[in-house]
């Protein structure tokens, strides 16, 4: 890590800077409770007290705050030989309960103090954001491309390509997308609980009277996916070839409800902002795409394969030449989904909560 340029973690509307530590503390070593008799509080913390709404429970011997965290990061929270949980306690002046292995329930922090328990919650909580950060994502947000139009356009295009651009350097069946995934990509989640699916469930849902309602007013989103279109600036060597996207009427609905909807879970802290505002577009082939359709990867695992960072490119540049202004057709986006990127019996993405749109 650069010192000067420390890592930024964000915990909902909140903004850190991660300190360095010269240290591994990402052991993962099993905590045994103990009871302990609490330190008398200073009263000196080094943290801000920005969140002082939080309910902390008054006791007989001082304050109690229960932390609901996904038990994943309990490793990072407790660290190398417990180091990382007694130095949140010495320096906040409190004692932290984790459950144990196997076990359910919440982080438990107990101080005399209350600024000391906001202090141990702050500190935890970045622990977790930056873990959170570190995960592959479970979940995404997405407009399904389900219009039988632009499906058949699509098989046809995938024929076409095939004959036509046959022997260009890494391009075949395995890396177009599956007919039954096409969709337009707003953000990706890393929900590592039921509760934390519950809970972006519940945000999901408040997006139409938030968001959807007043940005549409009951008018539907006809969209026209046509002309192609890639990720870097060299067609020889892409490694994601997808499909713009545009409104029939011309107007930037489409865009704005897509930014407002990841600013409100960017906020929530379900989402990580990627950009200034959403890239949207239908991926219809990837070179990662590959590594699940290829029979030799299936030795290795899907889950192995999708986690892999290595790029899979391929040569674009007679694709673009000869299908560069391509139509896909139209499409009236009327569904918002939240899903796993997990295929399910169907054949589509496992659906966890879905909105419908005009």
């Amino acid at each position: 890590m650069d010192v000067l340029r420390p890592q930024i973690v964000r915990v909902g509307r909140r903004c850190y800077r991660k300190t360095f530590q010269s240290e591994d503390r990402n052991g993962e070593e099993p905590y045994r409770e103990e009871e302990v008799e609490l330190p008398e509080a200073q009263g000196m913390y080094c943290d801000e007290m920005c969140d002082m709404s939080t309910n902390v429970e008054k006791t007989d011997s001082g304050y109690r705050l229960a932390l609901d965290v996904p038990n994943a990061f309990y490793g990072i929270i407790i660290g190398k030989k417990g180091e990382t949980k007694q130095r949140i306690e010495m320096e906040t002046q409190t004692q932290i309960r984790i459950p144990g292995r196997g076990q359910l329930g919440d982080i438990v922090i107990l101080g005399r103090d209350r600024n000391g328990v906001m202090s141990a919650k702050t500190r935890i909580e970045v622990l977790a954001a930056s873990a959170r950060k570190r995960q592959y994502f479970t979940h995404f947000l997405s407009f399904p491309i389900t219009g039988s139009d632009i499906q058949n356009q699509f098989e046809e295009f995938k024929v076409d390509v095939l004959r036509e651009c046959d022997g260009d350097r890494g391009l075949d069946c395995n890396i177009f997308q599956t007919t039954e995934k096409l969709h337009l990509t707003l953000g990706i989640l890393v929900l590592m609980n039921e509760a934390e699916i519950a809970k972006a469930t519940q945000l999901l849902q408040q997006c139409k009277e938030d968001l959807i309602d007043p940005i549409l007013r009951g008018q539907p989103l006809i969209a026209r996916l046509q002309g192609l279109e890639f990720m870097n600036d060299d067609p020889g060597d892409v490694t994601v070839l997808y499909a713009k996207v545009e409104l029939e009427d011309g107007s930037d609905r489409l865009q704005i409800l897509a930014d407002r909807i990841v600013d409100k879970f960017v906020s929530a802290g379900w989402m990580k902002q990627e950009y200034h505002k959403v890239k949207l577009h239908m991926t219809i082939l990837n070179g990662k795409f590959r590594k699940f359709n290829d029979k030799t990867a299936k030795s290795v695992g899907q889950n192995d394969a999708r986690k892999t960072k290595e790029r899979e490119t391929f040569d674009a540049t007679n694709i673009m030449r000869l299908f560069g202004g391509h139509s896909f057709g139209m499409q009236h986006i009327n569904t918002l989904q939240l899903s796993q990127p997990i295929i399910g019996p169907d054949g589509h993405y496992i659906l966890e909560s879905e909105l419908a749109l005009p």
